[in-house]
């Protein structure tokens, strides 16, 4: 099974995820949290996945984090510890 990828995420993808970051006004806490979760390299299963956080929900497809929910938004696919 792979891993989240947390490195080398393809240029236009991290632009997206930096700018969903601010215009959710995503906290510096709630990415702490987020990179806490990534050191303990989770497993990413095949398909479309979500993460829920305190602050917001990650959702992602197999290896890459594709966007950021906000509490109370729908995330599609399957919940991941």
């Amino acid at each position: 099974m792979p891993k989240v990828r947390r490195r080398k995420l393809p240029e236009r993808l991290l632009s997206h995820l930096l700018a969903r970051m601010r215009q959710r006004n995503i906290s510096a806490d709630q990415i702490i949290l987020l990179a806490r979760w990534l050191d303990t390299e989770p497993d990413a299963p095949e398909g479309k996945w979500f993460k829920t956080f305190p602050g917001f929900i990650l959702c992602g497809e197999s290896e890459f984090i594709k966007t950021f929910l906000l509490p109370g938004q729908a995330p599609d696919g399957q919940e991941i510890e």
